[in-house]
């Protein structure tokens, strides 16, 4: 209440190497490296080496292979990610997913079936 302030910490955002902007719509496969943000709509598959940001506006038609996925928005495809999928509570995910963290949001809508990847030592 009354004595030092504490230095506010900025806030720590993703270096997105990538941004395909709203109003984009893209036919054709995507492959690439690092962390892309998708804001548009994708019709086909990607093929990514690193984390995929789906925002609210994003829509991909197609299978995505990645390391990571967060989504908002809406996924109409088969997904394998080799580490974690991030459903927010306005994504939606209609097919299968092959993954080894997965999390779901209230009111994240998913229909699909999920197979767990299990590491072996």
């Amino acid at each position: 209440m009354f004595g030092r302030k504490s230095e506010e910490k900025p806030i720590k955002s993703l270096n997105i190497d990538s941004l395909i902007g709203e109003d984009i719509i893209i036919s054709g496969k995507i492959r690439g490296s690092g962390n892309i943000r998708i804001d548009g709509t994708i019709e086909g598959d990607i093929d990514y080496i690193g984390e995929i940001t789906l925002g609210e506006t994003g829509k991909v038609k197609g299978n995505i292979i990645c390391e990571n996925l967060i989504a908002a928005g809406h996924i109409d495809g088969n997904l394998v990610s080799k580490n974690g999928i991030t459903l927010l509570p306005t994504g939606t995910l209609t097919g299968d997913i092959e993954v080894k963290s997965l999390v779901i949001h209230e009111n994240a809508k998913f229909d699909g079936n999920c197979k767990m990847i299990v590491e072996t030592d």
